[in-house]
């Protein structure tokens, strides 16, 4: 006759039952995360069995308790958690850097801040591309979300050399220019520097403009290669990307070459060319104009930047644990094999501690080893799978995805005859 064996009389009276009792559950949870979800102790509880039927309680006896089974099914939902809030914290980073972040519990739940925040698909913004490109837009003069200020200074005849920091930081602190008008940036300055992103010239005069200094007054200088008259006149088919270059060919030309003067600014100290003796001042009119924004600082507050304090990481993003009912069944079947594989673990723990059992006259060997073994396979393997499959749904994978169908459809729609219509 085959021989039963029973370790709990020699080794332990702890032996795990055929089903779980939600009642329980709470009791034995190490952080209680899930204590208010009715659902997850019921699928704690069911879990016990599940343990028990795998690990071949039917046949054996498995040296856990419920107790256990309900801890380790609490650490695969939390587990199943953080690999989803990563994925999706990685998704979402560049988009909600600088926002609000929150305040959590040693549970992991949020009690201060935006509320469900993991369950919500944020607004695309190009996000931390969009700031970037804001940052450069305004260094280069063209826009961005930075504050852009004009000023001036009354240019004084035989005086080549002016200080702009110091004419703007004088006129900031007064709130008026020299010339006692007010200015739009008062207060905005406070010692900081300023970057002067362009300065204006003084328009020349009209026949100056239009023919320049080098054609005579017969040639029209329109800053092209395929003529020297203006193009309605020439009769002539061009790309529109020409026309374009045109024309910041022919603001750079204002600038610099039909101007009444040019200039050499480093450090924010302007030296004009020539004195402005030469230009034929009028003392009520002639100002030096150009346009500038402050150099904040990063970590500043109450700045044209609302999005300095917030989100910095994905370690502030504000996601709490994930609801439990809000869990699949593809998430709570993965959860249930990761809770198997650790209860694996823990048993594999508990006949470690003797590596044979005696039986009347002979003795067992245990399967501590192998248990060990499968149970580190068995996590690894369900968590490199979970991750290969978020990876495929990332927010960029998702996009190429949506790419490939719209080109498929185009390429069937190019081959599909067209309707009759018969009136």
């Amino acid at each position: 006759m085959p021989t039963n064996l029973h370790p709990r009389s020699e080794t332990s009276a702890i032996v795990l039952t055929s089903t779980g009792s939600t009642s329980k559950v709470t009791a034995s949870l190490p952080f209680g995360v899930y204590n208010d979800s009715t659902e997850f102790l019921s699928g704690a509880s069911a879990q016990v069995a599940y343990v028990y039927k795998k690990l071949g309680g039917d046949v054996v006896d498995i040296e856990l308790t419920p107790s256990n089974v309900y801890a380790a099914y609490e650490e695969s939902v939390l587990e199943y958690s953080y690999i989803i809030n990563l994925h999706q914290g990685k998704n979402v980073l560049s988009t909600v850097l600088g926002s609000q972040t929150g305040t959590f519990d040693h549970k992991g739940g949020i009690t201060e801040g935006p509320t469900s925040a993991s369950l919500k698909y944020p607004r695309f913004s190009l996000g931390y591309s969009k700031r970037v490109g804001d940052g450069a837009a305004a260094a280069g003069g063209f826009g961005g979300t930075v504050p852009q200020y004009s000023a001036s200074f009354k240019p004084i005849k035989n005086v080549q050399d002016y200080d702009i920091q110091h004419i703007i930081q004088s006129a900031s602190e007064s709130g008026v220019d020299e010339s006692g008008v007010p200015v739009s940036y008062a207060g905005k300055v406070d010692n900081k520097r300023v970057i002067v992103t362009k300065v204006f010239y003084i328009s020349p005069r009209a026949m100056w403009r239009f023919y320049g200094y080098y054609g005579g007054i017969g040639v029209v200088g329109n800053m092209s290669t395929y003529g020297q008259y203006a193009d309605d006149s020439t009769f002539e088919l061009i790309p529109t990307w020409q026309n374009k270059m045109q024309a910041v060919m022919y603001e750079d030309s204002i600038y610099t070459r039909t101007s009444h003067y040019s200039y050499e600014l480093i450090d924010n100290k302007i030296r004009l060319y020539p004195t402005p003796s030469y230009w034929g001042m009028n003392d009520a009119d002639d100002r030096m104009w150009f346009r500038f924004y402050v150099d904040m600082e990063p970590y500043a507050t109450g700045s044209y930047d609302s999005g300095i304090e917030g989100v910095n990481n994905l370690n502030t993003v504000p996601f709490d644990n994930l609801p439990y009912e809000n869990i699949n069944s593809m998430g709570k079947q993965w959860i249930r094999k990761y809770s198997l594989a650790l209860c694996k673990e823990m048993l594999g723990q508990i006949r470690g501690k003797f590596t044979t059992m005696p039986i009347p006259g002979e003795s067992v060997t245990l399967n501590h080893s192998e248990l060990l073994s499968q149970a580190k396979e068995e996590q690894q393997a369900l968590k490199d799978k979970l991750r290969e499959m978020l990876k495929e749904v990332e927010y960029p994978a998702l996009a190429k995805s949506d790419q490939e169908i719209t080109d498929a459809a185009t390429n069937v729609m190019k081959v599909t005859p067209l309707g009759i219509f018969v009136g």
